[in-house]
C-alpha cells in the first residue's frame, strides 16, 4: 500500500478504530512469538539483514558500472 493510500485511510478511519487496529497488531505479534521456537525472530532478523546487505551490494555494483560507462 503506498503512502498516499495509507494517509487517506487514516483520514477516513476514526482515531479509536486506528488504536484498536494498532493494539490488535501488537497482540497478534505477541501471540506469534509464543508459537515460534526460541531464537526464530533473532534468526529471521539476521537473515533479513543479510538479504538487505546483498541488495546493497547489487545496487553498489550497478552504480559502479554506471559510473564506469559514463567515464
Amino acid at each position: 500500500m503506498n503512502t498516499e493510500k495509507r494517509k487517506s485511510m487514516k483520514d477516513k478511519l476514526p482515531p479509536e478504530a486506528l488504536e484498536h487496529m494498532k493494539a490488535a497488531r501488537a497482540e497478534m505479534r505477541k501471540s506469534m512469538e509464543t508459537i515460534l521456537p526460541p531464537g526464530f525472530l533473532e534468526h529471521r532478523r539476521a537473515a533479513r539483514k543479510e538479504a538487505l546487505l546483498a541488495f546493497r551490494s547489487l545496487i553498489d555494483a550497478a552504480i559502479k558500472k554506471t559510473e564506469e560507462k559514463s567515464s
